[in-house]
Protein backbone atom coordinates (compact mmCIF):
# COMPACT_ATOMS: atom_id res chain seq x y z
CA UNK A 1 0.00 0.00 0.00
CA UNK A 2 0.99 3.79 -0.41
CA UNK A 3 2.72 5.82 1.85
CA UNK A 4 2.70 8.94 3.28
CA UNK A 5 3.25 11.73 2.05
CA UNK A 6 1.89 10.50 -1.60
CA UNK A 7 4.67 8.63 -3.46
CA UNK A 8 2.56 8.11 -6.38
CA UNK A 9 4.57 9.59 -9.32
CA UNK A 10 2.17 8.16 -12.28
CA UNK A 11 0.98 10.90 -14.46
CA UNK A 12 -2.50 9.25 -14.78
CA UNK A 13 -3.10 8.98 -11.29
CA UNK A 14 -2.20 12.23 -10.60
CA UNK A 15 -4.66 13.31 -13.27
CA UNK A 16 -7.47 11.22 -11.53
CA UNK A 17 -6.68 12.65 -8.27
CA UNK A 18 -7.24 16.33 -9.93
CA UNK A 19 -10.34 15.50 -11.31
CA UNK A 20 -11.80 14.30 -8.41
CA UNK A 21 -10.81 17.28 -6.10
CA UNK A 22 -11.73 19.42 -8.63
CA UNK A 23 -15.24 18.30 -9.29
CA UNK A 24 -15.78 18.01 -5.37
CA UNK A 25 -14.08 21.85 -4.96
CA UNK A 26 -16.76 22.98 -7.62
CA UNK A 27 -19.91 21.01 -6.10
CA UNK A 28 -20.54 19.66 -9.51
CA UNK A 29 -21.19 16.12 -10.81
CA UNK A 30 -18.68 14.02 -13.25
CA UNK A 31 -20.25 12.65 -16.42
CA UNK A 32 -17.98 9.41 -16.03
CA UNK A 33 -14.66 8.16 -14.12
CA UNK A 34 -11.74 10.34 -15.23
CA UNK A 35 -9.61 7.97 -17.18
CA UNK A 36 -8.52 4.63 -16.45
CA UNK A 37 -9.81 2.83 -13.03
CA UNK A 38 -6.89 1.69 -10.93
CA UNK A 39 -6.70 -2.16 -11.38
CA UNK A 40 -5.52 -2.71 -7.56
CA UNK A 41 -6.23 -0.96 -4.24
CA UNK A 42 -2.41 0.20 -3.95
CA UNK A 43 -3.27 2.63 -7.14
CA UNK A 44 -6.68 3.63 -5.43
CA UNK A 45 -5.02 4.57 -2.08
CA UNK A 46 -2.25 6.05 -4.03
CA UNK A 47 -4.98 8.49 -6.03
CA UNK A 48 -6.38 9.37 -2.67
CA UNK A 49 -2.94 10.30 -0.99
CA UNK A 50 -2.71 12.31 -3.63
CA UNK A 51 -6.21 13.54 -3.68
CA UNK A 52 -5.44 14.43 0.12
CA UNK A 53 -2.29 16.27 -0.30
CA UNK A 54 -4.50 18.96 -2.61
CA UNK A 55 -7.33 19.33 -0.22
CA UNK A 56 -7.60 22.62 1.12
CA UNK A 57 -8.42 21.09 4.92
CA UNK A 58 -7.37 18.63 7.55
CA UNK A 59 -8.51 15.41 8.42
CA UNK A 60 -10.43 14.59 11.50
CA UNK A 61 -11.36 10.92 11.06
CA UNK A 62 -11.75 7.95 8.48
CA UNK A 63 -14.95 6.38 7.67
CA UNK A 64 -14.60 2.71 6.93
CA UNK A 65 -16.50 0.69 4.87
CA UNK A 66 -16.75 -3.23 3.89
CA UNK A 67 -16.10 -5.11 0.56
CA UNK A 68 -17.99 -7.84 -0.32
CA UNK A 69 -16.36 -10.88 -0.51
CA UNK A 70 -16.67 -10.95 -4.42
CA UNK A 71 -15.35 -7.61 -4.91
CA UNK A 72 -12.23 -8.01 -3.12
CA UNK A 73 -8.17 -7.99 -4.75
CA UNK A 74 -5.66 -9.32 -4.32
CA UNK A 75 -4.36 -7.30 -1.41
CA UNK A 76 -7.95 -9.67 0.44
CA UNK A 77 -8.80 -6.46 2.38
CA UNK A 78 -12.56 -6.61 3.12
CA UNK A 79 -12.75 -2.90 3.82
CA UNK A 80 -11.80 0.21 2.98
CA UNK A 81 -10.94 3.59 4.03
CA UNK A 82 -11.68 7.27 3.04
CA UNK A 83 -10.88 10.72 4.93
CA UNK A 84 -12.94 12.66 6.95
CA UNK A 85 -12.68 16.33 6.82
CA UNK A 86 -12.62 19.10 9.57
CA UNK A 87 -15.23 21.13 7.26
CA UNK A 88 -17.88 17.98 6.79
CA UNK A 89 -17.83 17.09 10.26
CA UNK A 90 -20.95 18.68 12.05
CA UNK A 91 -22.88 18.34 15.17
CA UNK A 92 -26.59 17.17 15.55
CA UNK A 93 -28.85 19.46 15.61
CA UNK A 94 -32.67 19.50 14.97
CA UNK A 95 -31.97 19.54 11.41
CA UNK A 96 -28.78 19.11 10.21
CA UNK A 97 -28.17 20.00 6.31
CA UNK A 98 -26.18 17.77 4.34
CA UNK A 99 -24.48 18.52 1.29
CA UNK A 100 -24.56 15.96 -1.75
CA UNK A 101 -23.44 16.43 -5.03
CA UNK A 102 -26.68 17.19 -7.34
CA UNK A 103 -26.16 14.64 -10.37
CA UNK A 104 -23.63 12.49 -8.95
CA UNK A 105 -24.19 10.03 -5.84
CA UNK A 106 -25.75 10.51 -2.60
CA UNK A 107 -26.78 8.51 0.53
CA UNK A 108 -27.02 8.45 4.10
CA UNK A 109 -25.44 5.82 6.39
CA UNK A 110 -26.65 5.19 10.02
CA UNK A 111 -22.70 4.85 11.50
CA UNK A 112 -21.51 4.08 15.28
CA UNK A 113 -18.32 6.46 15.40
CA UNK A 114 -15.69 5.51 17.63
CA UNK A 115 -13.38 8.27 19.10
CA UNK A 116 -9.82 7.31 19.55
CA UNK A 117 -8.88 8.41 22.94
CA UNK A 118 -4.90 7.73 22.75
CA UNK A 119 -2.00 7.40 19.84
CA UNK A 120 -2.04 4.20 18.27
CA UNK A 121 1.59 2.51 18.90
CA UNK A 122 3.80 3.23 16.09
CA UNK A 123 4.35 0.56 13.63
CA UNK A 124 2.22 -1.58 14.84
CA UNK A 125 -0.16 -2.97 11.60
CA UNK A 126 -1.50 -6.72 13.17
CA UNK A 127 -3.93 -5.39 15.40
CA UNK A 128 -6.80 -8.12 16.11
CA UNK A 129 -10.59 -7.27 17.43
CA UNK A 130 -9.53 -8.81 20.58
CA UNK A 131 -6.45 -6.21 20.90
CA UNK A 132 -8.57 -3.33 19.74
CA UNK A 133 -10.84 -4.40 23.72
CA UNK A 134 -8.60 -2.40 25.44
CA UNK A 135 -7.99 0.46 23.26
CA UNK A 136 -9.21 3.49 24.56
CA UNK A 137 -12.56 5.12 22.56
CA UNK A 138 -15.31 6.66 22.68
CA UNK A 139 -18.83 5.38 21.52
CA UNK A 140 -20.94 7.94 19.40
CA UNK A 141 -24.35 7.63 17.01
CA UNK A 142 -23.62 9.19 13.77
CA UNK A 143 -24.63 9.55 10.01
CA UNK A 144 -22.06 9.54 7.22
CA UNK A 145 -22.72 11.60 4.02
CA UNK A 146 -22.40 9.41 1.62
CA UNK A 147 -21.68 11.27 -1.49
CA UNK A 148 -19.61 11.31 -4.61
CA UNK A 149 -19.19 13.74 -7.75
CA UNK A 150 -19.42 10.17 -9.91
CA UNK A 151 -22.99 8.57 -10.22
CA UNK A 152 -21.67 5.24 -10.86
CA UNK A 153 -19.05 5.34 -7.83
CA UNK A 154 -21.07 2.22 -5.81
CA UNK A 155 -20.88 -0.06 -9.07
CA UNK A 156 -17.75 0.12 -10.26
CA UNK A 157 -15.98 -1.05 -7.18
CA UNK A 158 -14.25 -1.03 -4.24
CA UNK A 159 -11.20 0.56 -6.16
CA UNK A 160 -13.37 3.67 -7.42
CA UNK A 161 -14.79 4.14 -3.88
CA UNK A 162 -11.11 4.45 -2.15
CA UNK A 163 -10.11 6.88 -5.28
CA UNK A 164 -12.65 9.52 -4.48
CA UNK A 165 -11.95 9.73 -1.14
CA UNK A 166 -13.79 6.66 -0.50
CA UNK A 167 -17.20 7.95 -1.21
CA UNK A 168 -17.32 10.18 1.93
CA UNK A 169 -18.81 14.26 2.22
CA UNK A 170 -18.91 14.29 5.66
CA UNK A 171 -20.24 12.89 9.18
CA UNK A 172 -22.98 13.92 11.44
CA UNK A 173 -21.73 14.01 15.28
CA UNK A 174 -24.39 12.69 18.03
CA UNK A 175 -24.29 11.85 21.01
CA UNK A 176 -22.14 9.94 22.83
CA UNK A 177 -23.42 5.67 23.95
CA UNK A 178 -21.53 5.71 27.03
CA UNK A 179 -19.87 2.44 29.12
CA UNK A 180 -20.17 0.87 25.09
CA UNK A 181 -17.78 -2.10 26.00
CA UNK A 182 -20.34 -3.68 28.65
CA UNK A 183 -23.17 -3.31 26.13
CA UNK A 184 -23.61 -6.38 23.81
CA UNK A 185 -23.55 -5.15 20.38
CA UNK A 186 -26.77 -7.22 19.07
CA UNK A 187 -28.28 -4.46 21.76
CA UNK A 188 -27.09 -1.40 19.64
CA UNK A 189 -29.76 -1.24 16.83
CA UNK A 190 -30.39 1.31 14.74
CA UNK A 191 -33.01 1.95 12.09
CA UNK A 192 -32.73 4.82 8.50
CA UNK A 193 -36.02 6.59 7.44
CA UNK A 194 -35.69 8.39 4.30
CA UNK A 195 -38.91 10.62 4.12
CA UNK A 196 -41.64 7.99 5.94
CA UNK A 197 -40.22 5.32 4.28
CA UNK A 198 -38.57 2.97 6.59
CA UNK A 199 -34.86 2.65 4.34
CA UNK A 200 -33.24 -0.09 6.76
CA UNK A 201 -32.93 -1.26 10.14
CA UNK A 202 -30.11 -3.08 11.56
CA UNK A 203 -27.32 -1.99 14.47
CA UNK A 204 -23.64 -2.90 15.09
CA UNK A 205 -24.10 -6.18 15.20
CA UNK A 206 -24.94 -5.79 11.61
CA UNK A 207 -21.26 -5.02 10.70
CA UNK A 208 -19.30 -7.83 9.89
CA UNK A 209 -16.88 -8.95 13.08
CA UNK A 210 -18.65 -5.57 14.33
CA UNK A 211 -17.31 -2.30 15.88
CA UNK A 212 -14.16 -4.03 17.32
CA UNK A 213 -12.93 -5.41 13.23
CA UNK A 214 -13.93 -2.22 11.44
CA UNK A 215 -11.16 -0.50 14.44
CA UNK A 216 -8.34 -3.21 13.92
CA UNK A 217 -9.17 -2.71 10.45
CA UNK A 218 -8.27 1.13 10.24
CA UNK A 219 -5.55 1.00 12.97
CA UNK A 220 -3.90 -1.91 10.83
CA UNK A 221 -4.53 0.25 7.10
CA UNK A 222 -3.44 3.28 8.54
CA UNK A 223 -0.53 2.13 10.12
CA UNK A 224 0.44 0.28 6.40
CA UNK A 225 -0.30 3.77 4.82
CA UNK A 226 2.75 5.75 6.83
CA UNK A 227 -0.99 7.32 8.77
CA UNK A 228 -0.73 5.90 11.97
CA UNK A 229 -4.26 7.17 13.78
CA UNK A 230 -3.76 9.80 16.60
CA UNK A 231 -5.71 10.63 19.67
CA UNK A 232 -8.57 12.22 18.68
CA UNK A 233 -9.04 10.57 15.60
CA UNK A 234 -13.01 9.82 14.23
CA UNK A 235 -13.56 6.28 13.21
CA UNK A 236 -17.18 5.39 11.60
CA UNK A 237 -17.30 1.97 11.54
CA UNK A 238 -19.35 1.29 9.12
CA UNK A 239 -23.36 1.50 7.52
CA UNK A 240 -25.29 -0.15 10.51
CA UNK A 241 -28.59 0.09 8.24
CA UNK A 242 -27.44 -0.53 4.91
CA UNK A 243 -26.72 2.65 2.46
CA UNK A 244 -29.63 4.52 1.26
CA UNK A 245 -29.75 6.62 -1.35
CA UNK A 246 -30.87 10.22 -1.01
CA UNK A 247 -31.14 13.39 -3.12
CA UNK A 248 -31.60 17.10 -2.58
CA UNK A 249 -34.80 17.76 -0.89
CA UNK A 250 -35.16 14.79 0.27
CA UNK A 251 -35.06 14.12 4.74
CA UNK A 252 -33.66 11.62 6.71
CA UNK A 253 -34.43 10.58 10.16
CA UNK A 254 -31.70 7.75 11.40
CA UNK A 255 -32.61 6.49 15.44
CA UNK A 256 -30.82 4.53 17.55
CA UNK A 257 -32.49 2.90 20.29
CA UNK A 258 -32.33 4.35 23.22
CA UNK A 259 -29.60 6.81 22.26
CA UNK A 260 -31.01 9.52 20.37
CA UNK A 261 -31.62 10.03 16.66
CA UNK A 262 -30.18 12.61 14.08
CA UNK A 263 -32.47 14.74 11.34
CA UNK A 264 -30.83 15.40 8.36
CA UNK A 265 -32.16 17.35 4.97
CA UNK A 266 -30.32 16.91 1.88
CA UNK A 267 -28.82 19.78 0.04
CA UNK A 268 -27.20 20.00 -3.35
CA UNK A 269 -23.23 20.36 -2.46
CA UNK A 270 -22.23 24.31 -3.17
CA UNK A 271 -18.35 25.24 -4.29
CA UNK A 272 -16.33 24.06 -1.33
CA UNK A 273 -14.45 27.73 0.26
CA UNK A 274 -11.15 26.65 0.59
CA UNK A 275 -10.96 25.89 4.35
CA UNK A 276 -8.02 26.59 6.09
CA UNK A 277 -5.16 24.51 7.93
CA UNK A 278 -3.06 21.25 7.48
CA UNK A 279 -3.58 17.67 6.31
CA UNK A 280 -3.07 15.11 9.13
Amino acid sequence: MSKHPASAQDPALAAIAASFVQARLQGRALAGFPGQAPAGLVGAYSVQDLAIAQWPDRIVGWKVGYIAEGRREASGDDRLLGPIFARSLQPAADVVDIEVFAGGFGAVEAEYVLQLEGDAPAGKDDWTPAQVEDFPARLFIGAEVASSPLATINALGPCVVVSDFGNNNGLVLGAEIADWKRIPEPELVARTWIGERLAGSGGAATLPGGLRAALAFALNRSARRGRPLQAGTLVATGNATGIHDIAPGEDSRVEFDGHGALRLRAVAARPHPRAEGGHA
